[in-house]
């Protein structure tokens, strides 16, 4: 059997038109930041497009989906102290979002969904998925991948004393040590002290901001010695699950 194209950026123009009538368009967003002084300034945007391409090539087989190029920038500014950090301000990051999504919507697309691989960015995002649909006959769905996999992360044992999905801690480095191995260092630094490790953080009912946060932990949370490629695969396959069921969801309810 033939295997149906889904990568937007290897489909030419004819393909991509007749794709856009009835499938749905993934767009993953990253960033290109500091991960501590261990983990590479594209871990984000690594990640991101990954799991959304492998999420996408499980819910091919039941649903037409195409994937575009992951946006490797994001809304880094709270990096910048490090160095190593590419940033958009968030005025500007809404604008591209904004003018992404119009794109794939002039492109005849109807469903929409944005994945997203760095904390900065989650609000943007639903900012833009807000304004696209208000304005255009087309359905638009965005969220970060931890929080649409949540339930299957704490399943396959997220929960289990790492921030989730924390900066440069245990999860980020086990999903990097899983995905690209050869970019991390055999010594990883650990933390010294007691560090809030509560996987909730993001499903709090408020934000919470501190100035000096960031300088304070060096640019990393909780104990990255603590990682493990095992744990990596595991997290990996729980949100490529999780999206694909999500991305299959999204597609099969009511019409654009």
């Amino acid at each position: 059997m033939k295997t149906r194209k889904h990568l937007f950026a290897e489909m030419n123009r004819e393909e991509l038109r007749r794709a856009a009538r009835t499938s749905t368009v993934v767009l993953p967003v990253g960033a290109t930041e500091q991960h501590g002084p261990h983990l590479p300034t594209g871990t984000d945007y690594f990640t991101v497009e990954h799991v959304s391409r492998e999420a996408a090539r499980v819910a091919s087989a039941e649903i037409p989906i195409v994937v575009t190029p992951a946006l490797p920038f994001g809304s880094s500014d709270h990096h910048f102290l490090y160095g190593g950090t590419l940033s958009l301000s968030t005025e500007t990051y809404l604008r591209v979002m904004r003018e992404l999504v119009h794109s794939l919507v002039r492109d005849g697309f109807k469903r929409i969904f944005v994945v997203n691989g760095h904390g900065g960015n989650h609000e943007v995002i639903q900012l833009a998925a807000r304004d696209i649909a208000l304005n255009h006959r087309a359905r638009v769905a965005a969220g970060s991948y931890w929080n649409i996999a949540w339930d299957a992360l704490i399943e396959a044992g997220a929960n289990l004393g790492c921030r989730l999905p924390g900066h440069a801690g245990i999860f980020e480095t086990s999903m990097m040590m899983a995905l690209r191995g050869d970019l991390i260092p055999a010594k990883r630094p650990g933390r010294k002290g007691e560090f809030h490790t509560d996987p909730r953080s993001f499903h709090a009912p408020y934000r919470h901001e501190k100035h000096g946060f960031w300088k304070s932990i060096d640019g990393y949370t909780d104990s990255p010695d603590r990682a493990t490629e095992e744990f990596g695969r595991r997290c990996q396959e729980a949100i490529v699950g999780a999206l694909a069921k999500a991305f299959i969801e999204f597609h099969r309810a009511e019409p654009a």
